[in-house]
């Protein structure tokens, strides 16, 4: 089992920029893939960026293609994800999930474990 811990959300302006992290407990971390999600209110939770086990592969929702970056150092047990060019319609509660298979994959079912989330509010 892992925990996770999201930090690094907050208050920022159109156009700027945030660095999510996801912190894991445990020594397994290189053995899950890795996912960002976020819920804006009243919206269902949709998927943002996922990362292999090595951090070799990667993928992204189109909406944020060309602006946010999905890495991990497995050495610290942590995800991050930057964001660049924020939107306030990305205004959202952003959460961190582990997927105990080796597939890098954009739907939530498949992931086993969650953060808590953390809120990230982007105004105009």
């Amino acid at each position: 089992q892992v925990q996770l811990v999201e930090s690094g959300g907050g208050l920022v302006q159109a156009g700027g920029s945030l660095r999510l992290s996801c912190a894991a407990s445990g020594r397994t971390f290189s053995s899950y893939a890795m996912g960002w999600f976020r819920q804006a209110p009243g919206k269902e939770r949709e998927f943002v960026a996922a990362i292999s086990r090595n951090g070799g592969s990667t993928t992204y929702a189109d909406s944020v293609k060309g602006r946010f970056t999905i890495s991990r150092d497995n050495a610290k047990n942590t995800m991050y994800l930057q964001m660049n060019s924020l939107k306030p319609e990305e205004t959202a509660v952003y959460y961190c999930a582990a997927d105990r298979t080796p597939f890098v994959v954009a739907t939530s079912a498949a992931y086993d474990y969650w953060g808590r989330g953390i809120q990230v509010t982007v105004s105009s």
